[in-house]
């Protein structure tokens, strides 16, 4: 039920219940979330179990197509190709990964971009002055 909590997020939580509630109040707070929780479980079983009485031999009809939808919900391209055309063995992505280096070896630590020559030209030095009225920018002749 709760496995998406790991054992440490579960122990702030019960410790933040005891700062919260206090030593007194804690032990009736644990049977009412049980009780509760218990409830909800009864609550969906019996909501479950009168769907199967209802529908009959239909339900299982209906949760076919539900349960491959489910399976499909997992399925990434590579878990795809993996089932369908490797029959399950992925050793070959697993051979691929490691052949092909990690981003930081192929950019380097810094991620930075590098540093690529400075044009220079009689447009570019510190001495210009903004054009004048009128006054046509000098051409390129590379870029032309």
């Amino acid at each position: 039920m709760f496995s998406n909590i790991g054992w440490g997020e579960f122990v702030i939580l019960i410790v933040a219940a005891l700062v919260i509630l206090g030593p007194e109040r804690l032990p009736g707070a644990v049977r009412w979330t049980t009780r509760s929780l218990r409830q909800v479980r009864d609550y969906a079983s019996g909501a479950t179990s009168q769907l199967r009485e209802e529908l009959g031999p239909e339900f299982d009809d209906l949760r076919k197509p539900l349960a491959d939808l489910n399976e499909l919900r997992g399925m990434t391209p590579r878990s795809m190709v993996t089932k369908h055309l490797l029959n399950g063995d992925d050793s070959i992505f697993r051979d691929i990964e490691r052949a092909v280096p990690d981003t930081n070896e192929l950019f380097g630590t810094g991620g930075a971009m590098p540093d690529y020559p400075k044009p220079t030209g009689p447009s570019l030095t510190k001495g210009d002055k903004p054009l004048g009225h009128n006054e046509r920018p000098p051409i390129d002749t590379d870029a032309t």
